[in-house]
């Protein structure tokens, strides 16, 4: 007679036997059954809208200050809304800025020679209260009492004569700001003065090329972005770096060769590294190199402004 209960158990050895070899006869099979989640690619960047331009006059505008209207011009050319005020109108042209962006959301861009400079931040300071961004600011000699670069600035360069007396504001930036920064003191430039330093062409043509680069520009992150301070050498005009990037040291880089790597000057490394410019470099180490929005052309843009007159004001 057949063993009721052992035949039972030998079923379900056979059954668990059966079930154990087929797990592993297709292990492929139960792994693919597990999908692995992927992050959705990033959103594809959209252009911004045209920036808004401002430009300020600095005291007697009109007089002094025209070179305010010639970059207007040639911005108003390249397609921008571009408009030159007094700096005496400034807050009343700030509360403008602010209801035209919150009208319309589009970058701003405010460019202010000497008060006009001093003009740029008060507006910056303005618009931070109000929650909204200032995409670039350039301050061209501005005046002393110019206050420091508020932490809603995404870009600031300031052009000055730190011997100036109508200018030579040396415009730093507050605590914690994590925005671009360079600023050049161009003293040593016996040619460049506080009532022709707004007038050169070469750096009208740069402001042009900067403010068409940034609706293109994906935001950047800006955390590693280091700020540049440089005394420019005579007679030269330094491009308009918006910031600097650490670059590591490779093996058998020199000076020289990062700076012909990156295109730059080799006097903008020494400074702003701190260096002299044939100091031996440790592979590993990193160089503080200047960085465009957009890598430029071939042909460097370093021209000597107009002859100014001799006795700097």
């Amino acid at each position: 007679m057949i063993d009721l209960r052992r035949l039972v158990a030998l079923a379900a050895v056979v059954l668990l036997a059966l079930s154990t070899g087929m797990a592993a006869a297709s292990p492929a099979k139960s792994k693919s059954t597990a999908a692995v989640p992927t992050a959705p690619p990033p959103p594809p960047f959209e252009p911004l809208p045209p920036p808004k331009i401002y430009l300020f006059r600095g005291a007697m505008g009109p007089i002094f200050s025209t070179g305010m209207d010639r970059l207007s011009e040639k911005l108003t050319q390249a397609g921008f809304s571009a408009d030159v005020y007094e700096f005496t109108l400034c807050r009343f042209i700030g509360n403008r800025v602010i209801a035209s962006y919150k009208e319309k959301a589009a970058p701003i861009v405010l460019i202010g020679h000497s008060m006009g400079g001093l003009c740029s931040i008060i507006i910056s300071e303005m618009a931070e209260k109000e929650n909204i961004p200032i995409s670039l600011v350039i301050a061209i000699d501005p005046a002393h009492a110019t206050g420091d670069v508020p932490l809603n600035v995404e870009r600031f360069i300031n052009i000055f004569l730190s011997d100036s007396v109508l200018g030579g504001g040396d415009v730093v930036a507050v605590p914690g700001f994590r925005g671009h920064y360079a600023s050049y003191d161009l003293k040593e430039n016996s040619r460049v003065s506080h009532i022709n330093i707004e007038k050169s062409d070469d750096i009208h043509r740069q402001i042009v090329e900067m403010v068409t680069q940034l609706p293109r520009i994906p935001p950047q992150t800006q955390s590693g972005a280091v700020p540049l301070r440089y005394l420019v050498p005579a007679d030269t005009l330094v491009e308009l770096w918006d910031s600097g990037v650490r670059v590591p040291v490779r093996p058998g880089d020199t000076m020289e060769s990062i700076a012909a790597a990156n295109r730059v000057p080799l006097w903008t490394l020494a400074q702003s590294n701190s260096l002299a410019e044939n100091a031996q470099l440790t592979p590993g180490q990193t160089i503080i190199v200047p960085r465009h929005l957009m890598p430029p052309e071939p042909a460097s843009a370093m021209a000597i402004p107009p002859p100014a007159p001799a006795k700097r004001k």
